[in-house]
């Protein structure tokens, strides 16, 4: 019998657990990226602008993060949505988007790099739709803007 995914509110205990999720997830898209040598960016942007910023949701199955959402519901922007490469196509996608709905529910934003055709379609199936082109302020790459709006 699978165990059930259960949310929890991040905290700074989970910060490593986080980080490291974020890389393994990362480099499991993009293999022909050093994400390893991105960690101590990484951490630097976590510590300084996600953390205090946003409504940071852990998604866990046996007290094991398997993933998570940061939310800023002022801005309405969902910058991080990690899901363990494990966990791809399970439901802990949906149970996390309908987290990050009900901590901002008039509305999110995110951008999505173009060449995430599977990040795309998640999106889409949860209700976001194509906002318009953007890039990537921190690595320049082209983006899409998505977004859901409460109807």
């Amino acid at each position: 019998m699978t165990s059930a995914v259960t949310l929890r509110p991040y905290a700074a205990a989970d910060e490593a657990a986080a980080i490291e999720l974020w890389r393994r997830t990362w480099q499991q898209h993009y293999p022909h990226l050093d994400f390893s040598a991105r960690v101590d960016w990484w951490r630097q942007r976590w510590r300084t602008e996600l953390v205090p910023a946003a409504a940071i949701t852990v998604a866990e199955i046996d007290s094991v993060m398997i993933g998570f959402v940061t939310v800023d519901a002022k801005t309405m922007y969902l910058d991080q949505f990690v899901v363990a490469p494990e966990y791809w196509g399970s439901d802990v996608g949906r149970i996390l988007a309908n987290e990050a709905k009900r901590l901002s529910p008039h509305g999110l934003d995110l951008l999505v790099n173009k060449d995430n055709a599977r990040a795309i379609r998640f999106y889409e199936k949860h209700g976001f739709v194509y906002a318009g082109d953007d890039k990537n302020p921190v690595s320049g790459l082209a983006v899409n803007r998505m977004s859901w709006r409460q109807i």
